[in-house]
């Protein structure tokens, strides 16, 4: 009996002890910090997406809105380079250096790289222990003292200077780069978009496999080039969508617009704004001109659903690491759908869609792309500044959901900074840093409320824009007339209602002229002075 007892006993002992090992070990994973993937789309529209209204496969782009927090009133900043810098710095791109594009225009808020004001996210969360990678496109900084392993990142693949790359050979004055050097290419495989894919699972493989980093936590940037023009896809992602688009451009937005009525995206009293008169009648058009538009949206498509194809790779890729549920994964894109006209003589000689063309999708696509909102990318109005911003996080985000709360690209580096409770510097490497424009977006993952802008602010080559609470402000470059909307019942700006609120016309524009000042805003005339001379 004193036998038996002794193995109960015993068994008991390690029962307990297993438990209490496995307690630990759930604790310790709960309390390792989160990995970060933010994954920016290019030129892609409001209503791009299939969870946002799109005929469109995205299917694992969906399924993260599906199980996230999904924001419909997020803004970027209406244009390439502007955006990334508000992105990772936290500030409004011109304290950060970029104004404007990545020319440097001869002053400090318009100098085209990223100043030693800011800091990136990567060299802040590098700072709390984090390996920090990426793979795409970079464009905030073209020479080699500005490239991403100069601000932060431990690993680096894609293109430094710019993208409107697919397929080689490549576009002038574009490199592949490798961490610091230029990569030789498989030139007849090659395709940006499978490529930043491989290469962002590549560099996850190696930092889980490494002794070193596999129990550190992770931030992947991989800002893509698709959608963004030219026109360049895999034949067979075209043929999935050739003839699907010859119903015309008014009847495909007007069933986006259903779609995103339907599932709660846009409220039922919002209108859908009328084409501009340069958006085309299709009923207009030749047989021959319906065949060439069609297959123009369907390389578009195309484009899109080999990024989601990608993304569901990575995501693959996660689970199988099993770090999926601790992982934090961002999408949205850098500006709304664009009305650039593009037919490029760089290259010739092969169909729409081919290596060898070199073509935009038009702006009767692009006024698709922003269903339901007017006005394109480069303009601060709705069509040119709203993202979708999906947030998929199993860990804090336990029940999906759409939220209508503003927000800003700018929010996005505040919000990692609180996540991972790492510190913003006020200096680095010798040099006082800007305070942080932008304000966590954590409250809203933890299913609260949070204390939002009280100000919002767009400027980009003498387009301006202020938002407070449900009114918002535009004037477009060289009109000097402020317009005015209600944006809780007009967010698609159709009603100017700013000769009904002249009081609330002259608060926006003062407070619009007081952050111009303190940010470096200068008159988009005077910037292209500076630059002449």
């Amino acid at each position: 009996m004193k036998d038996t007892h002794f193995v109960i006993v015993y068994i008991f002992f390690l029962l307990t002890s297993f438990l209490q090992s496995c307690q630990k070990a759930e604790k310790s994973q709960d309390q390792r910090l989160p990995n970060i993937i933010i994954i920016m789309a290019d030129d892609m529209g409001y209503s791009d997406i299939g969870f946002f209204g799109a005929e469109i496969a995205t299917p694992n782009i969906d399924q993260l809105a599906k199980n996230g927090l999904v924001m419909t009133q997020f803004y970027n900043t209406s244009r390439c380079c502007p955006s990334r810098t508000a992105l990772l710095t936290g500030l409004y791109q011109h304290e950060a250096g970029i104004g404007n594009m990545v020319g440097d225009m001869g002053h400090p808020s318009y100098q085209g790289y990223l100043n030693e004001k800011c800091v990136t996210i990567a060299e802040a969360l590098r700072s709390n222990g984090y390996t920090t990678l990426m793979s795409g496109k970079w464009h905030v900084g073209g020479e080699r003292a500005n490239w991403p392993r100069q601000r932060g990142f431990d690993r680096f693949f894609g293109f430094p200077s710019g993208g409107g790359v697919y397929f080689f050979p490549i576009r002038s004055g574009r490199q592949v780069i490798l961490d610091d050097d230029p990569v030789p290419l498989d030139t007849a495989n090659f395709y940006s978009t499978d490529a930043f894919t491989d290469y962002a699972i590549q560099f996850i493989d190696e930092h889980m496999a490494s002794k070193e980093t596999a129990n550190a936590p992770f931030f992947l940037y991989l800002p893509h080039i698709a959608p963004h023009f030219p026109l360049q896809a895999r034949e067979e992602d075209i043929q999935k969508y050739r003839g699907s688009y010859k119903e015309g451009f008014s009847s495909i937005r007007a069933k986006r617009y259903q779609k995103l009525k339907a599932s709660g995206i846009v409220p039922e009293g919002f209108e859908l704004t009328d084409p501009d008169d340069q958006v085309l009648d299709w009923n207009a058009l030749s047989e021959a001109e319906k065949d060439t538009f069609d297959l123009k949206m369907s390389v578009y498509a195309a484009q899109m659903t080999s990024m989601d194809r990608g993304i569901g790779e990575l995501v693959s890729r996660l689970r199988e690491h099993e770090i999926l549920d601790n992982t934090l994964i961002i999408f949205l894109s850098d500006n709304g759908g664009t009305h650039e006209a593009i037919d490029n003589a760089e290259f010739s000689g092969g169909p729409i869609g081919s290596r060898n063309s070199f073509v935009s999708y038009s702006r009767s696509w692009a006024n698709v792309s922003n269903t339901p909102f007017r006005m394109y990318k480069h303009w601060v109005h709705e069509g040119g500044i709203s993202t979708p911003l999906i947030m998929h996080y199993p860990a804090m985000i336990k029940e999906p959901k759409i939220n209508h709360e503003v927000g800003h690209i700018m929010d996005i580096m505040p919000t990692l900074l609180e996540l991972t409770q790492t510190e913003y510097p006020t200096s680095y490497k010798g040099h006082d840093i800007l305070p942080l424009r932008g304000k966590s977006l954590l409250p809203l993952m933890e299913g609260n409320k949070r204390e939002g802008h009280e100000y919002l602010f767009w400027e980009h080559q003498g387009n301006k824009a202020v938002r407070k609470a449900n009114w918002k402000m535009v004037q477009k470059k060289g009109s000097g007339e402020w317009e005015l909307y209600e944006m809780n019942i007009d967010r698609t700006e159709l009603k100017d209602v700013s000769g009904l609120y002249p009081d609330v016309v002259v608060e926006l524009e003062q407070k619009y002229n007081e952050w111009a000042a303190d940010a470096g805003v200068l008159p988009w005339e005077e910037v292209e002075s500076i630059r002449s001379n």
